[in-house]
């Protein structure tokens, strides 16, 4: 599992933490993702969705596994962040 992209959403917009693209496997390619904050505790995963019907839906293994490699992605410092120095 890869995340090839997230951009954090602004604050004050709901729970919503990242919107990001994953790369579950060399053949499978997600788009669109959000990750949010549970009220219980914990991270939930959302795929987009068209036509008023979600796209996909995942286990919770696969939730916890998905949102690991997410925050874990948004933690690491970009090029471009001098706070990181």
């Amino acid at each position: 599992m890869h995340i090839l992209n997230i951009k954090p959403e602004p604050p004050g917009i709901g729970n919503v933490i990242a919107r990001f693209d994953v790369a579950l496997t060399d053949e499978l390619r997600l788009f669109g993702l959000r990750l949010t904050q549970r009220t219980a505790g914990g991270y939930a995963v959302y795929a987009p969705n068209a036509m008023g019907r979600r796209c996909a839906t995942f286990s919770e293994k696969l939730v916890q596994e998905i949102a690991s490699a997410a925050m874990a992605a948004l933690m690491e410092p970009m090029p471009h962040d001098r706070s990181a120095a």
